[in-house]
């Protein structure tokens, strides 16, 4: 493949428009079912923590980091991520998840969960949540909860209920 220029910068309101349309193609419209995207309802992504990849002026990707509570802890939810199909398997997902955790560390936070697909996340760090830890306000796969601690230690005895906020 040949090689791409990818520039990422924060979110910003004028690109909303453009990554809904990119979460209607890469999720469909189920995804307003889904239990991160409910947990996620009515909160708004960290302004500092969400980011877009650009080709050009075209948006490519984008991942978006949201405050939540697990318990009483603070954390973020990481999600959607979300890459253009014709850019996938370019490094542009990785790319994004490492800026967003990167600045995410930087500014204080600690703890980040999401629902996905192990072998991909772990690549960053992210490990499966033992069963049963953390409820979330929906059904959703124990295989697919995962958290990655951006300081050493974060995760211990935190447990209970995620809600948005």
């Amino acid at each position: 493949m040949p090689e791409i220029t990818i520039d990422l910068t924060t979110e910003t309101p004028d690109d909303g428009p453009v990554i809904d349309k990119l979460h209607e193609r890469a999720f469909g419209p189920g995804r307003f079912a889904r239990t991160a995207f409910r947990l996620r309802e009515g909160v708004p992504p960290h302004p500092e923590l969400s980011f877009v990849a650009r080709i050009g002026s075209m948006i490519v990707g984008s991942i978006r980091l949201t405050p939540i509570r697990i318990g009483e802890t603070p954390a973020l939810l990481l999600g959607p991520l979300t890459v253009e199909p014709a850019f996938r398997s370019r490094g542009i997902g990785l790319t994004l998840m490492q800026a967003s955790l990167a600045q995410a560390a930087a500014i204080g936070h600690r703890l980040v969960i999401l629902v996905g697909d192990e072998p991909y996340y772990s690549r960053v760090g992210f490990k499966r949540i033992a069963s049963g830890r953390v409820a979330l306000p929906g059904p959703v796969d124990p295989l697919r909860l995962l958290v990655k601690e951006l300081a050493e230690g974060a995760f211990e005895g935190v447990a209970g209920t995620a809600r948005g906020g």
